[in-house]
């Protein structure tokens, strides 16, 4: 299992490296609420994959307005197609990232963390 590799860049300057992580069957990372992590998937395979991310803590959630709870605990799924590359703001899925978190589905996934 492992860690997806976290980069800040509050303090880059021009063009910077990004630390990359290639996924294996079960990954994980830190997420840190309100920081405007930016998680970048890559699928460099030659098919399509879904990445499940999944918090453990993640149960339901009752947004205001919409009067019923939601069930969140089955993880937040990104379809990835093959050779194609989507960007999430971890703050904008907060409620599937509450526990450790599980990052399934993504062997060979290509995977970063900006902040």
């Amino acid at each position: 299992m492992a860690t997806i590799a976290q980069t800040t860049i509050a303090d880059k300057l021009g063009a910077f490296t990004v630390t990359e992580t290639t996924l294996g069957a079960s990954d994980t990372f830190a997420y840190a609420r309100g920081s405007n992590q930016r998680l970048t998937l890559r699928n460099p395979t030659a098919g399509s994959l879904t990445v499940k991310i999944d918090g453990a803590g993640s149960t339901t959630i009752s947004p205001q307005g919409y009067g019923q709870t939601l069930d969140v605990s089955t993880g937040y799924d990104i379809v990835l197609p093959a050779g194609a590359m989507k960007c999430v703001n971890l703050d904008k899925i907060s409620a599937w990232l509450d526990g450790v978190i599980a990052v399934t589905g993504a062997a060979g996934v290509v995977a970063s963390i900006v902040v």
